[in-house]
């Protein structure tokens, strides 16, 4: 039988900060791949958000040039087609957000096996299991915080290209800057939820590795 811990050391939480950033930066490559699921899924969705809302203000707008542009387009006010695409970009959006889940859901247990022995190092050193949660719950955040601005920006820039190619500088003229700024937020707070709630299960994994067991991986 293993010999348990006889003294475990409280660390704040900068020292788990500072072991977060350390990580991202050893292993660039895999948390770049990991926040580019992020970025593509946030920029659908804000895309998509940002789109709907230009269509609205320029729906409700009093202008006879561009109400005619949309009727030709057969995006007039009672549309069947624009809510049956709207229904059909949600599905889009919901599945795009689950994979990205599942993506760096998958990319922190990689990540909690590559780290065999320095998690089992920590613990044997005395770090409490809160301590490894943090961690990787930090450096989730991170990615996805980071991931959620640039797919923010990408999603914006896009729609924004797509909308002067369609309706042309009316898109401009009539902006929906709260609405879009409202789509931004939530954005922001879809990304970072998603990106915290698929590293739980990895972190407790983390947490719970038998520190001897740890240390005993071959590398």
């Amino acid at each position: 039988m293993p010999k348990e811990v006889g003294q475990q050391i409280v660390l704040p939480l900068s020292k788990a900060i500072e072991l977060s950033a350390k990580s991202i930066r050893v292993r660039l490559g895999r948390s770049l791949i990991t926040m580019s699921g992020i970025i593509l899924a946030i920029a659908f969705l804000m895309s998509i958000g940002t789109s709907n809302a230009v269509l609205d203000k320029l729906r409700h707008v009093d202008d006879p040039r561009v109400q005619s542009v949309l009727q030709a387009k057969g995006l007039d006010l009672d549309s069947e087609a624009v809510h049956e695409e709207r229904a059909r970009n949600t599905w889009l959006v919901v599945l795009s957000l689950l994979v990205c889940l599942v993506g760096i859901w998958n990319s922190m247990l990689m990540s909690v096996t590559e780290r065999f022995r320095e998690i089992g190092t920590m613990k044997c050193l005395g770090a409490l299991d809160s301590f490894i949660i943090k961690i990787f719950l930090l450096e989730s955040s991170f990615q996805g915080v980071v991931g959620t601005l640039v797919g923010i920006s990408l999603g914006l820039l896009l729609s924004v290209v797509m909308g002067l190619g369609s309706y042309g500088s009316a898109v401009l003229k009539y902006f929906p800057w709260l609405a879009v700024l409202r789509w931004g937020g939530l954005s922001l707070l879809i990304g970072s939820v998603i990106s915290v709630v698929a590293a739980i299960y990895p972190a407790y994994v983390a947490a719970k590795m038998e520190p001897v067991e740890a240390m005993r991986v071959d590398r």
